[in-house]
């Protein structure tokens, strides 16, 4: 390959991980054996059960989809743009490809070849670890970094799905079999079979210093190399492989692929110098995943009735928990927490036509407001509608009535999995909130051509939505009709911008939270309201006024308009920071308390917590003024 090309390739590379942890020399060497491949739309590059190839691949420009087989079906569990790498199973596996890789549309393709790539990521463990979290965890990579996707190789469950288990924590063995170097291979064998045990550790000095398994046994004792009257010194494999004791499920897994080990040691600060607290085998990974994400899906599709999906419910409040009090960030729980809802209330549908019979038509069933943005981690409301297709109008009220059927059984299973209705009455068993397409078109064109003439009628929460159960391409048309021509609807911003900006900073005079003043909450904070609804309406604001359209959950939304708006980068960042800081305040109140966390107890906070809050309040501010400078209010100010 030509220096040009090369330099060209290694160019295009450093601006993504991994490649930015490596110097620009190393990359060009790099580029010099790349494989440049043009693949036209609908080629595979490579598919289920495939030998593995000697690369791995950087997707240069166009789109890779990646598929598995899921239930007999081909299930789409990632989207490769330009700068995102995949195909990494050659690095860490021995066994053929478990996805597809296909090309949506005409692209092209970097073969990077992995005997040329590995002897670099062995002197970058910055490279090192964003491989292997890449292949065992699909974690996305970071966008202030102008980072991309890495798509795994390791599981057919979905990105956020799987993403869990790199929180998930880790049941293990935390009495394990503890003997001496001297120990006879005979003693060793006899203690391990009483005691049921495949491993046991060799300490020294209250100190690991190896481990014998049921595999040394056997290629070692059993073929006659080293007999039974020798000491487990001879036999054991060293130095063990110590890891700290709140390793997650993901972590594990990825320790065990980098040093082709099948049992780890838990040691109190993680290192071999310190006591042993545990040991961890492949068995315990597969006993601690079965309450992942995964596992949890296929429970939804499995339920009969809504106490099946309650008791998957209340598993994914304990795996919230447990995440939380891990300090994972709340960015993955919301995402992860939304799959398995979004889930729930598609098998919520699926029972009600179990019930009611096939849908007479085309619909769409949307879940609205906290869960179409994914960011229901308590059992707050439901909030959803219904959208079928157009039909003849000799057949609109049967078709009508039977969805509006189908909306009262699916919310009815929601309700009784914990969800309760939206007190507002914003559900699709509503006869207002199920209708067809040509109806929404008309409520939507309504409030954003003429707002305030209705508002009793709809809330913004209808622009914050996610399908659940249904025909893509009726969701499709609704996104449409939000984003067509959204800059000419001045009157729709300027309402909406009055109405984000219209609760002021919940902090008085004297820097003291402005809290309930009667009631049943009296003295109590309204986060829910006062901290983060005004952050979730500017978050809507700005991505429905500057034309964003993907991106429904607010964190996201806010991580995008620093990247699409980058004049106020600084003050969308410190937004979304603050949307997760009081967020996580709501979710242990809510926890804690059994309820939506909607009223903080001030009293039982820390000052440190109390400061972190109203620091939060300081980030609306500075959104407030620049709404205000960028949208003209005047008619509803």
């Amino acid at each position: 390959m030509s220096n040009a090309i090369a330099h060209r390739i290694a160019d295009f590379l450093k601006d993504y991980e991994p490649f930015n942890h490596l110097n620009f020399k190393d990359l060009t060497e790099i580029s010099s054996t790349v494989n440049v491949l043009n693949l036209n739309k609908g080629n595979i590059l490579f598919q289920i059960n495939d030998t593995l190839h000697d690369s791995f691949y950087v997707v240069a420009s166009g789109v890779i989809h990646l598929s598995v087989i899921s239930d007999a079906e081909e299930a789409l569990i990632g989207k490769c743009y330009a700068g995102d790498i995949f195909g990494l199973r050659p690095f860490f596996a021995k066994n053929n490809y478990q996805m597809t890789a296909k090309a949506r549309e005409d692209s092209i393709v970097y073969a990077i070849p992995i005997d040329t790539f590995k002897p670099f990521v062995a002197q970058n463990p910055d490279v090192l670890d964003f491989l292997l979290q890449s292949f065992a965890t699909n974690s996305k990579s970071s966008i202030d970094n102008k980072s991309k996707n890495a798509i795994s190789d390791s599981y057919s469950i979905t990105e956020s799905q799987n993403d869990l288990l790199y929180f998930q924590s880790l049941t293990y063995n935390k009495k394990p079999i503890i003997i001496a170097a001297k120990t006879l291979i005979k003693e060793a064998a006899q203690l391990m079979t009483n005691n049921l045990h495949d491993n046991a550790l060799i300490i020294e000095n209250d100190q690991p210093i190896g481990i014998v398994t049921d595999k040394d046994f056997r290629s070692k004792v059993a073929t006659g190399r080293v007999s039974l009257s020798q000491t487990v010194d001879q036999i054991m494999a060293s130095p063990v492989i110590t890891v700290a004791e709140n390793i997650s499920v993901a972590e594990a897994q990825l320790v065990m692929l980098k040093h082709e080990v099948s049992h780890l040691c838990v040691t109190h600060d993680g290192t071999d110098k310190s006591h042993v607290k545990g040991i961890i085998s492949e068995h315990d990974l597969v006993v601690s995943q079965a309450n992942n994400p995964g596992v949890l899906i296929k429970e939804i599709k499995r339920a009969q009735n809504s106490k099946d999906l309650k008791q998957v419910r209340d598993k994914l409040t304990d795996i919230i928990l447990n995440s939380i009090q891990k300090n994972i960030p709340l960015s993955h729980i919301n995402s992860l927490s939304g799959e398995i809802t979004i889930a729930m209330v598609k098998r919520a549908v699926e029972l009600s036509i179990l019930d009611l019979g096939s849908p007479p038509a085309r619909f769409a069933f949307l879940s609205i407001g906290s869960q179409g943005r994914k960011e229901q981690l308590l059992f707050t409301d439901q909030d959803n509608i219904l959208v079928f297709e157009d039909v003849a109008p000799e057949k609109y009220r049967d078709i009508k009535d039977y969805f509006v059927k189908l909306s009262k059984k699916t919310t009815s299973i929601l309700e009784k999995t914990g969800y309760n209705l939206c007190p507002y009455g914003h559900n699709a068993s509503n006869i207002n909130w199920c209708k067809s397409v040509s109806e929404w078109e008309k409520i939507y064109n309504s409030w954003m051509n003429t707002p305030g003439e209705n508002t009793q009628d709809i809330s913004p929460i209808f622009f914050d939505y996610e399908m659940a159960f249904g025909e893509q391409k009726i969701e499709d048309f609704i996104t449409e009709i939000i984003f067509k021509n959204p800059k000419k609807n001045t009157l729709f911003f300027d309402y909406l911008g009055n109405y984000t900006i219209k609760k002021p900073v919940p902090l008085n005079f004297f820097k003291k939270f402005t809290v309930e003043e009667e009631g049943s909450y009296k003295g109590k904070f309204d986060i829910k309201n006062k901290g983060i609804a005004p952050l979730v309406d500017g978050a809507r604001l700005m991505v429905l006024y500057l034309g964003i359209k993907g991106f429904n959950s607010t964190y996201l939304r806010y991580k995008q308009l620093a990247i699409i708006d980058p004049k106020f980068s600084e003050i969308y960042l410190n937004c979304a920071e603050a949307f997760l800081t009081l967020s996580k305040y709501r979710t242990l109140e809510g926890i804690k308390n059994d309820s939506d966390g909607q009223y903080i107890n001030l009293d039982e906070l820390s000052k440190i917590d109390k400061e972190k809050i109203k620091a939060s309040f300081t980030a609306f501010k500075d959104l407030e003024e620049m709404i205000k400078d960028r949208i003209q209010l005047t008619q509803f100010s």
